[in-house]
């Protein structure tokens, strides 16, 4: 399953399964990785600037731009997109260890940024 796609099967996804589980090391499924892929790929594009690896860029740089989505991948399968906490239906409650009123998307933009620092891939958002 080294071409998982994105959302949908819509074409190839910009991070293989492959890379995510031999490259990173993840450990979601196929399908759960394929099913935040549209997530993360949209957070490390609002980071920098580019929704897939740029041919300028050396290899360097593009292991640390796909590293960047796999680790806000993984965020977005722990956490989603809303708000970090927990929730209770009757006697059964979860609890996430972060409850600091953050959302998940703010977890997968620090994991994000993590894999990108010294790179110079953060887009400013002026060019």
């Amino acid at each position: 399953m080294d071409g998982a796609t994105g959302a949908a099967g819509r074409g190839p996804a910009p991070v293989s399964y492959g890379f995510y589980q031999d490259g990173y090391g993840g450990a979601l499924a196929a399908a759960d990785f394929s099913e935040v892929m549209p997530a993360a790929v949209r957070m490390v594009g609002s980071l920098t600037g580019a929704r897939e690896v740029q041919a300028g860029w050396d290899d360097d740089q593009a292991d640390a731009w796909r590293r960047a989505v796999c680790s806000a991948a993984d965020a977005f399968a722990e956490y989603g997109e809303g708000r970090v906490g927990g929730f209770s239906i009757g006697e059964f409650s979860v609890t996430n260890y972060r409850d600091d009123g953050t959302t998940g998307a703010e977890v997968a933009r620090e994991a994000a940024l993590a894999e990108l620092a010294g790179t110079g891939l953060c887009w400013s958002g002026v060019r």
